[in-house]
């Protein structure tokens, strides 16, 4: 599923309630909830939602690496990175 598919989706689910939402206004909302998010990790705090997982910042080392085409040894600087971890409800869920 794709982001265009989710606000597909949160659109039917409002309009079989009979709540009058737009396809537009569905969409906006997935990327509202995705902007936060990455707004939140980007400022270094978690987002954490219960039942589903953690989101989160985490930074990673400079490290060296080898070019798998010419074996030639390449710096790769120290960066952000995020990460998720699966909550409880989540992988009981997929299982």
């Amino acid at each position: 599923m794709n982001k265009a598919e989710l606000s597909q989706k949160l659109w039917e689910l409002h309009s079989k309630k009979g709540v009058d939402v737009s396809k537009k206004h569905a969409e906006e909302v997935v990327d509202f909830v995705f902007d936060t998010i990455a707004d939140t990790m980007k400022r270094g705090d978690e987002v954490s939602i219960a039942g589903f997982g953690t989101f989160v910042a985490k930074q990673r080392k400079a490290r060296q690496a080898r070019n798998p085409k010419t074996g030639a040894t390449v710096n790769v600087p120290a960066m952000k990175v995020p990460k998720f971890k699966a909550g409880k409800g989540l992988k009981d869920a997929v299982r």
